[in-house]
């Protein structure tokens, strides 16, 4: 079965680095585009990133361009988010998603927390 497992949050001050990580187990990774969601505290989710299935194509929400780069390793099975400058306004639940099936997304992992503060 599908299985995505983020890992990597945690609390960090303003300014600071954090790198994301997003297992995937079940289907064939590099056949499909991943994407980051986030959701901060009482917001709805918001697109973060995406990347498609070679990694050579990515894509970012504005307010992250030049501080967040996304990656993969087809050959772990992993998709990476590292965040550098971080701001609190970053602080949200960071979800990994495949991107898939009408809905836009047929997979989405548990989530990792993400704390920007001082």
């Amino acid at each position: 079965q599908v299985q995505l497992v983020e890992s990597g949050g945690g609390l960090v001050q303003p300014g600071g680095s954090l790198r994301l990580s997003c297992a995937a187990s079940g289907f064939t990774f590099s056949g499909y585009h991943m994407s980051w969601v986030r959701q901060a505290p009482g917001k709805g989710l918001e697109w973060v990133s995406e990347l498609n299935g070679s990694g050579a194509m990515t894509y970012y929400l504005d307010s992250v361009k030049g501080r967040f780069t996304i990656s993969r390793d087809n050959a772990k099975n992993t998709m990476y988010l590292q965040m550098n400058m971080l701001k609190p306004e970053d602080t949200a639940v960071y979800y990994c998603a495949r991107v898939g099936g009408t809905a836009r997304y047929d997979y989405w992992g548990q989530g990792t927390q993400v704390t920007v503060s001082s």
